[in-house]
Parts: C-alpha cells; sequence; structure tokens
C-alpha cells in the first residue's frame, strides 16, 4: 500500500511515496527510487515489480507534486542531492539502497559524494553526463540545437529534435548538424506552438545535471558500492556512451540491463521497456549476484 508525505524544507515542500512499511518488515534498507526530470510516477511499474521490499520515490523540488520556494528554477545535482539527504533523514531509515536513473543517476552520485553515508548500494542508470564523452564540445552544442528549437518553435519542435538527438547512433559529428529539422508531425508530436517555454527537459534548466562532472575522489572514498548501468539498447546512442564515460571515469566496468532508457516504464508513457526483465536483473544487481 502506497502512503503519499510531505516534508517542508526552507526551500520546497518535497512530496515523497513509500510503498510497505518502515522500518522495513525484513530489515533490509528500503529501496529508493529517483528520477529527474521524471518524477514518482515513471517508476509505478518499477516499484509493483519490487513488492518484496519498501520502495521509496519522490518528486524533485519544482516538478510533479513538490513545488519550491527558493525562488529558482534551475536544477542542479547538488540541491537536489541535499534534497534527497533531507528524505532519507526523515525516513529515519537510513542509509538506503538506491536505483536512479537518468538526470536521477546524476543527483545520486551527487548524494554518494556529498553525503557518504547515505546510500550502501546505488544503481546509476544511464547518467546523461554529457560533457564526459570524447565528442563532449559536439554534444553541447547538440543540447544548444534541442533548446534553440524549442525556443523558436515551441515544445513539438524541441522534443522533435531531443528524440533526434538521444536517438543518434555514436559520436556527433558534422552529419548530425548537417541534418534538416526535426519535423514533430513525424513523431506525431503537436505542431502548434503553445507559447510555453518552462519545459525542464529542452529549456536551460537541467544544463547543471548534464554538465555536471562527479566528484571521483569523494565517490570512491564512500562506502557505497556504486554500479553503474546501461541498457542494451543504449550502448550506441548518447545516454549509453555517457554511462561508459561515467563508468571509465569511476574506473569500473559497465553494468548491462535489459531494453533502452526507459527500461524500466511500462507502456504508460508510449514507449514501453521490459519491466519485468529489468526488475529482475535490478534485484540480482543489488543482492550482488551480478
Amino acid at each position: 500500500m502506497k502512503k503519499t508525505h510531505t516534508l517542508k524544507t526552507a526551500g520546497a515542500d518535497l512530496v515523497y511515496d513509500v510503498y510497505g512499511p518502515l522500518p522495513t518488515a525484513d530489515g533490509r534498507p528500503p529501496l529508493f527510487m529517483i528520477g529527474q526530470p521524471m518524477d514518482a510516477t515513471g517508476f509505478a511499474a518499477l516499484a509493483a515489480r519490487s513488492a518484496e521490499r519498501t520502495v521509496v520515490t519522490y518528486d524533485p523540488r519544482g516538478l510533479g507534486r513538490s513545488t519550491r520556494r527558493d525562488g529558482r528554477d534551475d536544477h542542479t545535482p547538488e540541491t537536489q542531492a541535499d534534497d534527497v539527504h533531507a528524505l532519507i533523514q526523515e525516513l529515519g531509515a537510513g542509509p538506503v539502497e538506491m536505483f536512479a536513473s537518468s538526470g536521477g543517476a546524476v543527483t545520486a552520485l551527487a548524494v554518494v559524494a556529498r553525503h557518504p553515508g547515505d546510500v550502501t548500494v546505488l544503481v546509476a542508470h544511464e547518467p546523461p553526463l554529457i560533457t564526459l564523452t570524447p565528442d563532449g564540445s559536439a554534444a553541447v552544442r547538440a543540447r544548444a540545437a534541442v533548446q534553440e528549437a524549442y525556443e523558436k518553435r515551441g515544445w513539438g519542435a524541441g522534443m522533435a529534435a531531443f528524440v533526434a538527438m538521444t536517438s543518434w547512433e555514436g559520436e556527433f559529428t558534422e552529419a548530425y548538424f548537417a541534418q534538416p529539422e526535426a519535423d514533430p508531425a513525424a513523431f506525431g508530436m503537436p505542431t502548434e506552438d503553445d507559447g510555453s517555454r518552462d519545459d525542464p527537459l529542452l529549456s536551460d534548466r537541467s544544463w547543471a545535471i548534464s554538465d555536471h562532472r562527479p566528484d571521483v575522489d569523494a565517490i570512491t572514498a564512500a562506502p557505497t558500492r556504486v554500479v553503474i548501468a546501461v541498457g542494451e539498447e543504449s550502448r550506441t546512442v548518447q545516454t549509453g556512451r555517457t554511462s561508459a564515460a561515467t563508468a571509465e571515469l569511476l574506473g569500473q566496468p559497465l553494468t548491462v540491463f535489459p531494453s533502452h532508457h526507459g527500461g524500466f516504464l511500462d507502456g504508460e508513457f508510449g514507449y514501453p521497456g521490459k519491466p519485468d526483465e529489468f526488475a529482475r536483473r535490478l534485484r540480482e544487481v543489488l543482492d550482488g549476484a551480478a
């Protein structure tokens, strides 16, 4: 059964969900799942397939149900890491085990660096640390082109450009930049501009996340077992390459998971992964069996 709570901090009201009892029934730490810019709704399928565990999910400040009072609209790993730390303290059940995906994986690496006693094992799934790749400057250029499309032509155009960027295989060469602008209609996206420009994925509000450089010394000194994970279908696209670069930076091999960047998703968001296989793999990795 899910119970929803709100933690009020100095800068935000953080809404979080707890599936299962606290203290946990078996004495094992809770499993904390975090994403960014995805909120807790994206973990419903994985939480349902982890029913043997007490699972905690949350909405990062300024996303989903969590509101902010800090006067800012950007998203930074450091601020989010401190929010996660506050939530773990509020739970009174730490240290936790953690599965973190996409921008949430970047936040989680910052949690390990800033609050090394909070997490026993972290599975960081496809952190989009674009500046770590060999073609980092070209990746930054590609990201800027997504924002430009969004600013000029609206959400549909921006999202089409984002899909084109994240599905490009290999390094961002001049052939990538020579392509015509992505057509939102070709992706089933709206062609009309609704005038909004506050999307955390398409604007520059999350650039601090993809620009982040993990504190390698702090992470390796922490007691946390850190696993960098990549989807088997992602190996040649941007988030697969950033995963490989992050693993290399931390001096460890990549751990392969089923499916793609959203491999833990059911069909509710239109691009289903393989949540049954993903949950089994996550269980194995958390248990140290793979």
